[in-house]
């Protein structure tokens, strides 16, 4: 299956180490070679990038690797194909307007018997079921609260209804976020660690690489990693519960 990773923070960061890590999965460190995607909130702004290659060897992925942009909210996908043939289209992140806000979500895993009626605006491109599913959940949440934003409480116990429906059709760990917060619902395997004062040294896993945060951080600063399998090797990660939805907020759990 596919892999996630995704980024929160209080002030805006770049996630260059971790992507270097994460893009090796795609396609050198482990099988995730049938396309990749990254999407970076900046103001009310995405800049978003797929490629239907393999991210190891994608010219994309190395401008990202070699590129510091900054952002406050960040998801990223290598894939493992299931459903959708490998094309452009079918690459993850999925991005989509809803209440004035672009939307950006990616999925790893695989959903069986999932044919929901689309009946509003959303439709997918591609073929896979990650972006039917993205289709669906935002016309749920446009019929359920209308054209008025919700509360991020009130948002969260749809999104916590929606997740599990979806998920009741098969494997559904996702990321969504609207770029003032990051939601991760874990349905088999998803790791986050958040990073503040004191910063120390972390080593990644997948590359002979590490950053000694402490040199390149305020005291003020917090980061929220998200990810499928935890990065580095020297820090510890908390695991999500299979059907847990997390929201993270200014780089913290929020719930």
């Amino acid at each position: 299956m596919c892999q996630l990773l995704g980024m929160n923070c209080n002030v805006p960061t770049d996630i260059v180490f971790s992507f270097t890590g994460f893009a090796t999965r795609g396609g050198r460190t482990d099988t995730h070679n049938d396309g990749w995607g990254i999407a970076f909130f900046e103001g009310a702004g995405v800049r978003h990038f797929v490629d239907y290659q393999a991210a190891v060897e994608s010219p994309i992925a190395e401008l990202i690797r070699r590129c510091p942009i900054k952002s406050k909210n960040v998801i990223a996908h290598i894939r493992k194909a299931t459903q959708g043939r490998i094309a452009l289209e079918n690459c993850h992140p999925f991005v989509r307007e809803l209440w004035g806000r672009y939307w950006v979500f990616a999925h790893n895993g695989d959903l069986k018997n999932f044919s929901p009626l689309l009946d509003g605006p959303y439709r997918p491109v591609g073929t896979t079921d990650s972006e039917l599913a993205f289709c669906y959940l935002l016309q749920q949440l446009r019929k359920r609260f209308g054209d008025i934003l919700p509360s991020l409480a009130d948002l969260t116990v749809a999104l916590r209804e929606l997740t599990n429906e979806i998920g009741s059709h098969g494997v559904f760990n996702i990321m969504l976020s609207d770029g003032s917060a990051l939601f991760a619902h874990c349905a088999t395997n998803l790791h986050y660690i958040v990073r503040q004062y004191p910063f120390a040294e972390a080593r990644l896993s997948d590359e002979d690489m590490s950053v000694d945060f402490s040199q390149v951080t305020t005291p003020n600063d917090r980061v929220a990693i998200i990810v499928t399998e935890p990065l580095t090797t020297n820090e510890s990660w908390i695991r999500l519960e299979p059907g847990e939805l997390k929201v993270f907020v200014e780089g913290a759990p929020a719930s």
